[in-house]
């Protein structure tokens, strides 16, 4: 009983045993490790050619440089310049919290959940289905990365009203778009582009990818469902204890189940014109390749149009609007932290080190062996370079030769990398989009970890047995 009791705080709160670490203390701490490792780990590079519009290194070609160390100063300056180099994705952060302000105050998604929510009351799986297909889809054609960020929000509303928590919230969105980009099909970014390097036709292998695709999503529907129904039946299973939702986002949300709902002319319109606005930034970006940009722009347009047919007036709308960017200003501002990292790692030369002493490690490998130490490794790369098409410009131009000397189709050693960066990208403490979303959403990173661990572990099996299978049937055309 003592014990007990020292645990608990005069408010009856229990104490934590370890302090919570806020997620820009992580990253600094992060940063002043890599700072440190460019005075001891030596300085090389690869060198880089032109292929079309792509800069791509050059196998064989790594050579020691001077060394390259970063000062005190660089260090932080490195953060301001992370900062202005992740400014597209901070704004998109802010204006969609903003546009979403906006949104909530109509009442109109307030409205429309709620009847989605109430037709699913006691059909928790016929939810998370359709939404999880819709965003993996969205997520394996590469329509929607870095901008699942959007969305997010809708997720912790929805989860609000389930009486769930936030980490399923989040994870709703973010999970489902990332079980799709994670294996992607046909995204241009990642795969494309590796194709495009391996010299493999443009596409090709998609049948298998279909297979590994649809494996990888409904393991994380099963996941979902299992975590969502575990903390429906006792909420102090949350990952995140008793605070389910540690933020005010979607704070405003009324129960959706107990209480029914009509919507308006006025929320119909608004559901109408936000609806065919982000149909339309789909089909753009299918046809004229948007990104953030335009994407941040479209958020713009739907507050101002929203508002304009709730009958606001024109001070309404931009006070509803700064209020709204307010809130997620810590969420946005986490994306410049996150990019610091591989600023520092730039400067120091420490990348093309790191990638030739993986190159060295796999050179004695059996093919299997050195199918799952290509995806190892290309995981553990990622973690300093959470750009996908960063690292495939980077890896793939050595992978390549390396598995026609392993007797490893270069389809499979493709594969490897796209495995490699996606396993890692929902635990990745140097992404900007995932430290954004846990930012926005108040999940400490290490009670997300815990919630995740389980989920990446079945993704890695399942990713190692598709490559073993890669390697025995030959899968290429090469």
């Amino acid at each position: 009983m003592q014990v007990a009791a020292e645990n608990v705080e005069k408010d009856g709160k229990k104490k934590n045993r370890f302090p919570k670490i806020d997620a820009y203390v992580l990253i600094f701490c992060i940063l002043v490790v890599c700072t440190i490792m460019t005075y001891i780990v030596p300085a090389g590079e690869y060198d880089r050619v032109k292929n079309g519009d792509i800069t791509v290194t050059v196998s064989g070609s790594y050579h020691t440089v001077e060394a390259s160390p970063v000062s005190i100063k660089d260090l932080f300056t490195s953060i301001a310049d992370g900062m202005t180099k992740g400014a597209s994705l901070i704004f998109l952060i802010m204006f969609t919290s903003g546009a979403l302000a906006i949104l909530e105050k109509t009442g109109a998604i307030d409205a429309f959940l709620r009847k989605i929510v109430i037709s699913s009351k006691d059909k928790l799986l016929f939810l998370i289905i359709p939404v999880c297909v819709v965003f993996s889809i969205l997520g394996t054609t590469g329509i929607i990365v870095n901008s699942v960020i959007a969305f997010v929000p809708l997720g912790i509303v929805i989860a609000r009203g389930l009486k769930l928590d936030a980490v399923f919230g989040a994870a709703l969105i973010y999970l489902g778009t990332y079980a799709g980009w994670n294996t992607t099909v046909m995204a241009p970014q990642t795969l494309g582009l590796s194709q495009r390097i391996a010299e493999l036709p443009l596409l090709s292998g998609f049948g298998f990818r279909m297979v590994i695709y649809v494996v990888f999503l409904v393991a994380t529907i099963l996941f979902l469902y299992w975590y969502a129904r575990r903390i429906q039946r006792d909420i102090g299973k949350s990952a995140l204890g008793a605070d389910v939702f540690p933020n005010e986002l979607g704070a405003n949300q009324t129960d959706m189940v107990s209480t029914s709902v009509k919507l308006t002319p006025q929320q119909t319109g608004v559901l109408l014109f936000s609806g065919l606005s982000l149909l339309g930034f789909i089909i753009c970006t299918l046809l004229l390749q948007w990104s953030e940009s335009e994407m941040t722009a479209l958020f713009i347009f739907i507050a101002i149009g929203a508002g304009l047919i709730s009958r606001m007036n024109a001070n309404e709308i931009v006070k509803t609007f700064m209020q709204g960017c307010s809130k997620l200003v810590y969420g946005a501002l986490i994306v410049g932290m996150a990019r610091a990292v591989i600023i520092i790692l730039e400067e120091g030369k420490l990348l093309d080190t790191i990638v030739y002493g993986l190159a060295g490690m796999l050179e004695s490998l059996s093919p299997i062996t050195g199918a799952i130490g290509m995806f190892i490794g290309s995981a553990l790369i990622h973690f300093l370079v959470s750009s996908g098409s960063g690292e495939s410009a980077m890896l793939v131009p050595i992978l390549v030769p390396l598995a026609d000397l392993l007797n490893i189709t270069r389809q499979v050693a493709v594969q490897a990398v796209m495995f490699g960066e996606g396993v890692v990208n929902c635990v990745n403490p140097t992404s900007g989009v995932l430290m954004a979303i846990l930012a926005m959403t108040g999940i400490p990173y290490g009670k997300w970890i815990k919630f995740i661990l389980p989920l990446i572990g079945i993704w890695c099996v399942i990713a190692i047995v598709f490559l073993v299978i890669g390697v025995i049937i030959g899968w290429g055309p090469f």
